[in-house]
């Protein structure tokens, strides 16, 4: 009971906030000197703490555009909050791979060569030495007849169930770790027009590590805005919050990811990080201002 109050006064708040509009403006399109920044937050529908945070991240924040993974036992919930944020652009992140010990997912389409025993995912994209053994996507074969029918059905049902979808991003890396799978993730691109790059940006940094705090992201984060130089830049990370569901997750090598990914939210929200955006007047954008909507 005390967690779903919790979510639900969180919520409220997020609501709230966005009304008061403690955000940063929107700004959209730019001219050629302009500093030009997208933000994403990725992993949406992998958890109730990452879609409270990726919303978070938007309505009090700086990012302007999340990536929602389909197979993810939160995806319905995410739709429903992207129905209350229209206006907030939206990647298909495609997977292949379900790293979590204890949270699973598993393949839409029940294809058998991308699945375990369970029935989920494999963890990895490639078997690491300190995973137990058979647990890699690549090492286990899969089908690319298999792969094409279920990245196809993670589309579509991003399209039919979210508005505002205009390009494909891919989980772990998975869907792109060879060049079979890249070809066929570059054909889905081209028939469904929805772009995989983010043409002409570059990478703005990170945060140097999951073993950060929340200050040393802020830190990062003001320091690397505060050294763009104009054109079009990418910043990727993975909103959460620091509750008893996402303490509960994690992997080999990674066991603070609630501690880790509630520190990007606080620097996501940061009124410093806020702060500095204004006054270099840097233009926060989103996947769809750069590549242009998709068109049905």
């Amino acid at each position: 009971m005390m967690c779903r109050t919790f979510s639900l006064l969180l919520w409220a708040g997020l609501l709230s906030a966005a009304a008061m509009g403690l955000g940063v403006p929107e700004t959209g399109h730019g001219e050629e000197a302009d500093v030009r920044l997208v933000v994403r937050a990725d992993d949406m529908g992998s958890s109730h703490a990452a879609n409270v945070a990726c919303i978070q991240a938007h309505r009090e924040g700086i990012a302007r555009t999340v990536e929602v993974m389909v197979p993810c036992p939160w995806f319905n919930e995410a739709v429903e909050m992207l129905k209350e944020n229209p206006g907030l652009d939206v990647g298909v992140h495609l997977t292949l791979t379900s790293e979590w010990d204890l949270c699973k997912w598993g393949p839409v389409t029940g294809s058998p060569s991308l699945a375990d025993r369970q029935g989920h995912f494999y963890p990895t994209t490639s078997q690491r030495p300190n995973f137990p053994p058979g647990t890699g996507f690549i090492e286990a074969k899969p089908n690319m007849a298999e792969v094409e029918k279920e990245l196809r059905a993670q589309i579509e049902i991003a399209l039919e169930k979210i508005a505002n979808v205009s390009h494909l991003t891919c989980h772990m890396g998975t869907p792109t770790a060879t060049p079979e799978l890249t070809a066929i993730v570059e054909k889905l691109s081209r028939e469904y027009r929805l772009p995989l790059d983010l043409p002409g940006a570059k990478p703005a940094g990170g945060f140097r590590g999951s073993g950060t705090t929340p200050e040393q992201k802020e830190a990062a984060l003001v320091a690397i805005l505060e050294n763009l130089k104009p054109g079009v830049w990418l910043f990727v990370e993975h909103p959460g919050l620091d509750t008893p569901e996402m303490r509960a997750i994690g992997h080999v090598g990674y066991r603070n990811v609630a501690a880790d990914r509630d520190g990007v939210t606080k620097a996501f929200t940061s009124d410093k990080v806020k702060e500095v955006i204004r006054e270099r007047g840097i233009k926060l954008a989103s996947y769809a201002d750069i590549c242009g909507k998709r068109e049905d």
